[in-house]
């Protein structure tokens, strides 16, 4: 890839999730700090006057409620590691909001744990959130919720979430910002001959080989957690750029199409990837048949299935399962993520979307499946 085409990775992205780790956050232990924080928060106002969308993963919470705490090494304990999560988390949440306010930006505060990304109906339910905020103009601040998931403290990391992140929402790219320049081929405080990565193919097996172990006694992460993140993120189309948090401007500079840090490029299309994703690796929970009239609209014509599109609702389940479409001949046709339930699709079969709220008692959404979560197969 050349400078020019690699600049435009990043220039060309409208959606963006940042990540900045907790030496970062919270100047290596020492307390959030407010000046960087206020900085990041500036650029990311610059980010949304030129029209793009942010969503932050911000880790810190752990790391200040040990200071406020009066910990100087990180607990083994999980309750300790729970209640330094429990008491730093409000501070870093009051950051934010101070700093996104005084840039005339609102923002909200998003607690997830891997589990919600894994369970499909609280995946719809957390894009569905994260997509309306950014909707309305609102920064979403996202966290691992510590307080109270073991394994989120003893195997989770915020390059990981970042990434999760990044597929959930189909963002564009994902910039990690580090207390390293990016990723060199060797440790460069060990061996003098170590080579700065400008750039590389996401998912290249030689990058884990370079990826160190943590690199700080606040953070869980390190280099590897990154590369794996960007690995992880790629395979729904977002390129990673890791690069120094403290570099002036490095948001601002990075989306105009300077190259700063470590490029990680996707080698997947956002579309392919969200396609090939429902296609090939979930299993069919159910099915919905639908007339003549859908089949046209969602082969022909790229639509979403309208309840008023189906004609019978076959097994059991839940909002956020794949289900396949079916023709009348029982053929699939697409398959795709059910906003509703069997038993709710049972409700508005043959029904106008219009009806949903008064057959219900809510309306979700106004597709049974919407064709951003929906693939033709046949």
């Amino acid at each position: 890839m050349t400078k020019k085409s690699q600049s435009s990775v990043l220039r060309k992205a409208r959606r963006v999730v940042v990540k900045v780790g907790s030496s970062l956050v919270t100047n290596d232990g020492q307390g959030l700090d407010e000046q960087a924080i206020g900085e990041w928060c500036r650029q990311i106002a610059h980010l949304i006057r030129d029209k793009r969308e942010v969503i932050m993963v911000s880790s810190g919470a752990i790391a200040e409620g040990m200071k406020r705490l009066g910990w100087s090494t990180r607990p083994k304990a999980v309750q300790e590691l729970q209640a330094a999560a429990a008491v730093g988390q409000m501070g870093l949440a009051q950051m934010y909001e101070t700093k996104l306010r005084l840039n005339e930006l609102g923002s909200a505060q998003v607690l997830l744990t891997h589990a919600d990304l894994a369970d499909r109906e609280r995946y719809l339910n957390a894009r569905s959130t994260l997509l309306t905020l950014l909707k309305l103009g609102v920064v979403p601040v996202i966290n691992e919720n510590d307080t109270v998931v073991n394994d989120e403290i003893k195997f989770g990391d915020n390059d990981t979430l970042g990434a999760l992140v990044a597929n959930l929402v189909e963002a564009d790219a994902l910039i990690i910002l580090t207390d390293q320049k990016g990723l060199y081929t060797a440790d460069p405080r060990k061996d003098a001959n170590a080579r700065f990565v400008h750039e590389a193919k996401a998912g290249d097996a030689e990058l884990e080989r370079m990826a160190g172990g943590a690199g700080s006694s606040i953070g869980r992460g390190g280099m590897i957690t990154k590369i794996l993140a960007a690995k992880r993120a790629a395979g729904s189309g977002a390129s990673t750029v890791i690069a120094w948090g403290r570099e002036p401007d490095a948001l601002i500079r990075l989306t105009a199409g300077e190259a700063i840090g470590t490029l990680l490029v996707a080698q997947t299309q956002k579309t392919q990837a969200r396609k090939q994703w429902i296609a090939d690796h979930l299993q069919l929970r159910g099915a919905v048949v639908v007339d003549a009239g859908a089949v046209v609209k969602l082969r022909d014509e790229g639509k979403s299935l309208l309840p008023i599109g189906m004609v019978q609702v076959e097994g059991d389940f839940s909002r956020g399962d794949v289900i396949a479409v079916r023709d009348d001949a029982g053929l699939e046709i697409a398959r795709g993520l059910a906003n509703y339930s069997s038993a709710e699709a049972r409700i508005i079969c043959r029904k106008p979307s219009s009806q949903i709220e008064k057959l219900l008692g809510y309306a979700a959404e106004a597709e049974m499946l919407h064709r951003d979560n929906l693939v033709i197969t046949k």
